[in-house]
């Protein structure tokens, strides 16, 4: 079957039940499924090695309900529950069981282990439901999903395509876009992060494990054939952070695809774990990546994390400062940021642009066309990298304009990862770049001290021009309140500071 088939096939089926409501809730259903038909592959294929003892209880395992066999190994569907026999058992045993919780009417507990992979299983169910009403599409949705072979090589690498396809589907799931990190970014990351076997890689706003995934298969390719203790290191070298339950869904399930056994992802906001004066030792890593949510106003929790003097309103920043603290020294850093960052001069800004100059080597700052994460934003973004332990002595600043051909990047003609081969080219070989029109830039060297003149403004050498596009009214509206958004603050800003200089006359 092939990716668009079975898409395809499952929309058809959850279009006529009456609890899935659009893309986002169909996702939201399928994703826990998907998560332990997976789970109970990897059960099966463990289950050959001596001593082992199965995470899920028997009668709650996928290949219990879901897909139960007859004494020949085929599927027998007299065995398989459906109609409201199977809603039953959904809504009251299988996601309360797999919760840790008791079955409904009951007051016993049936699964009590509590090691870290029976935990994540927990923390997964707590956070899913079943939106389904109809226990005979249920079935068909099952059925459908069941019929992926995942002792098949082939067939199981088809799932991946089939996965990633879903998580594509995010950007034009209305705002879940948020998500999802094109895959031409994440990858341009991580091959000059260059995260190292043995490291720690983290993601402290994770999403779907876009960067997760590829730092990942960044890092299989330093695994010697047949080293068990450099493949138990691989297990255990990506960590990541996501607050809202269906990204955190996404995030465990993509990375069980990709062969991690007990995904380190933390249901939680990273943002709020700890004070930011108390991250040591083990609460750092060796190098980060990550495109943290901007826009977002932080939670009275999240700033009183943070020192008097670095909390900003804007989520984006303070995942900056902590993204700095939580580097160990010699730490290797990426984070996608807002243009807003690089101008706004208000003192939590400046105050947390400051720390980074100073606690880091920012190195590096790839201007992005605008629309690099269309169709959901058309904020201008950028790429800013940093390495911990030296502070910044110049800051080199490239543009990176549409390629030859495009007028924009869209859903039909995504950023690919061969569009930042001219900055591949110029990476190591770092020139100087004007432009024909004087005075203009589109790669320049900025010396701290040039820097620092400029009230630290770091919006040099421009944004990426893009040939005019004409938007529909819904992304025209988007487009007005995210920068009627943007001005308000800016205002409000200077009338804060006016305000304060007319008390101080006062005064």
């Amino acid at each position: 079957m092939t990716v668009g088939t079975l898409i395809k096939r499952l929309q058809e089926i959850m279009r006529k039940d009456m609890g899935i409501d659009g893309d986002a809730q169909r996702l939201t259903q399928i994703i826990w499924m998907i998560f332990l038909m997976v789970l109970d592959y990897k059960e099966e294929e463990s289950e050959l090695e001596d001593g082992y003892e199965p995470i899920v209880p028997e009668g709650y395992r996928w290949r219990d309900w879901a897909r139960p066999l007859n004494e020949d190994g085929e599927y027998d569907a007299k065995k398989a529950l459906t109609g409201p026999d199977l809603l039953d058992f959904v809504n009251d045993e299988l996601l309360p069981v797999l919760s840790g919780e008791p079955i409904k009417g009951q007051d016993k507990v049936i699964f009590t282990k509590t090691d870290p992979k029976s935990e994540l299983v927990k923390e997964f169910m707590r956070t899913s439901a079943n939106l389904m009403k109809n226990g005979y599409q249920l079935r068909e949705v099952v059925n459908a999903l069941s019929e992926v072979d995942f002792s098949d090589s082939h067939e199981a690498h088809h799932f991946n395509d089939i996965y990633e396809t879903l998580l594509k589907g995010l950007q034009s799931a209305g705002t879940m876009g948020e998500f999802y990190t094109n895959r031409a970014i994440t990858k341009f990351a991580i091959d000059y992060v260059k995260p190292e076997l043995g490291e720690k890689h983290a993601d402290w706003a994770c999403g779907t494990m876009g960067f997760g995934v590829d730092a990942l298969e960044y890092l299989k390719e330093q695994v010697p054939a047949g080293d068990t203790q450099a493949t138990r290191s691989l297990q255990n070298s990506i960590i990541g952070y996501e607050l809202k339950p269906l990204p955190y869904k996404l995030a465990v399930t993509n990375l069980m695809l990709h062969g991690v056994e007990v995904p380190k992802v933390t249901y939680a906001d990273s943002l709020a774990v700890k004070n930011l004066g108390d991250y040591r030792g083990n609460d750092l890593v060796k190098t980060c990546t990550l495109n943290p949510p901007y826009g977002g106003v932080a939670l009275p929790e999240d700033l009183a994390s943070f020192p008097t003097d670095m909390r900003s309103s804007e989520t984006a920043d303070l995942f900056v400062a902590l993204s700095v603290k939580r580097l160990q020294h010699g730490g290797r850093g990426m984070i996608v940021l807002p243009d807003g960052f690089l101008f706004g001069n208000d003192n939590a800004k400046v105050t947390i642009k400051k720390y980074l100059l100073s606690e880091c080597n920012l190195h590096t700052i790839i201007r992005l066309p605008q629309s690099c994460f269309a169709p959901y934003t058309s904020i201008a973004t950028n790429l800013l990298f940093f390495d911990k332990g030296e502070n910044t002595h110049e800051v080199w600043f490239y543009r990176l304009d549409m390629p030859e051909g495009y007028k924009h990047f869209s859903k039909t003609k995504p950023m690919k990862r061969e569009h930042f081969a001219c900055v591949d080219e110029w990476w190591n070989n770092r020139v100087e770049i004007a432009d024909q029109q004087e005075g203009s830039y589109k790669a320049k060297k900025y010396t701290i001290d040039e820097i620092v003149e400029r009230g630290y403004n770091l919006d040099l050498c421009g944004y990426p021009k893009e040939k005019k596009e004409i938007l529909s009214s819904k992304d025209t509206m988007a487009n007005f309140i995210a920068r009627r958004s943007e001005l308000d603050k800016m205002m409000d800003d200077k009338l804060a500071k006016i305000m304060a200089l007319l008390e101080d006359k006062d005064a």
